[in-house]
């Protein structure tokens, strides 16, 4: 590298946000900015304080308004393409056949179960890093929402700041609706057919995250639920969140006592091993569905990931014995 080249790049950078950046978190706006440099790093001067919006210090989460101020510290930014861990060649390879839906604005991608939405801490390389890794070329792709690591399906993602912005209205003002596809332990009551109790989320010290049903202090939450199918001893159901807490359909169906198969956080010990002994090896979640309305004409679209082979081999087996 030029060492005059260099010198710029250690330099504390000062930038304006912009209307392109308004409304962005703080965390993903840096990773833009600062292509090349891991997400550890850019969580690592972020939690010491060294990144400063108008002055002050801000979580990573902060959405950044039109105008602030952002103080970068010196950090040294990699010249040449992003690299892409070895263990991951595997799913950037794999995502071009896995665009559900493009066009100018955003696209819908059915994201595997294993890997995160986005890297994070401990997390160096997620979903949306590949797709950057897939396609350098594109200045601009940005998480509408996110998925969790072992939920696969259907997932927004945004070519334009004006499509992220609009994406982002639909899911506060709920014009988005999403259909996930889960197994369930015994036979669920055709009578429940919503839950609304609300959730609270805790950060154990290990910064693993829980969520529990608390009446006191949990934030409203609502899913409705339909029978798909009954098998032997499972119910194949699908669930539709109204709101958008975190493992929100997960802790209402253990709240149901009829929690999600293979979920090792929530889930039932004997149904797991039930389902592993049927060669089910991930969290039976799938975002089988999304609608909502394209952000340049208006229309709604419908948009379908089909069940992945491993969860529709594990229903066919429980459809024979049943």
């Amino acid at each position: 590298m030029n060492t005059a080249d260099n010198s710029k790049q250690l330099k504390v950078q000062f930038k304006t946000a912009t209307d392109d950046d308004a409304g962005q978190r703080l965390d993903n706006y840096l990773a833009r900015t600062l292509k090349g440099v891991p997400r550890s790093m850019i969580y690592r001067i972020l939690r010491r304080g060294e990144v400063r919006v108008n002055k002050g210090r801000v979580s990573p989460s902060y959405k950044l308004q039109l105008g602030d101020e952002i103080r970068i510290p010196p950090v040294r930014v990699s010249a040449g393409p992003v690299t892409i861990p070895s263990s991951n060649l595997h799913l950037v390879q794999d995502l071009a056949d896995r665009i559900l839906y493009e066009n100018e604005l955003f696209l819908v991608v059915d994201k595997p179960a294993g890997i995160a939405a986005h890297g994070g801490s401990g997390i160096e390389f997620g979903l949306i890093e590949a797709l950057r890794a897939l396609r350098p070329e594109q200045s601009f792709l940005e998480l509408a929402h996110r998925l969790d690591r072992e939920t696969s399906g259907c997932l927004i993602v945004a070519k334009r700041r004006s499509a992220l912005r609009n994406l982002h209205e639909q899911f506060r003002q709920r014009v988005v609706k999403k259909r996930y596809l889960t197994l369930v332990p015994g036979q669920w009551d055709r009578r429940q057919k919503l839950i609304e109790a609300p959730l609270k989320r805790n950060e154990l010290r290990s910064g693993e995250r829980m969520v529990e049903v608390n009446f006191r202090e949990g934030a409203p939450s609502a899913t409705s639920f339909e029978i798909v199918e009954n098998l032997q001893h499972a119910t194949l159901l699908a669930a539709m969140p109204h709101t958008g807490r975190t493992h929100q359909i997960r802790v209402h169906c253990a709240y149901a006592r009829h929690p999600v198969g293979g979920d090792t956080k929530y889930g039932d010990e004997e149904f797991n091993a039930r389902l592993r002994a049927l060669g089910l090896k991930r969290m039976f979640l799938h975002a089988f569905r999304i609608s909502f309305e394209d952000p340049d004409s208006g229309r709604i679209l419908k948009i379908e990931a089909p069940l992945p082979a491993e969860l529709q081999a594990t229903v066919e087996k429980l459809r024979l014995k049943a």
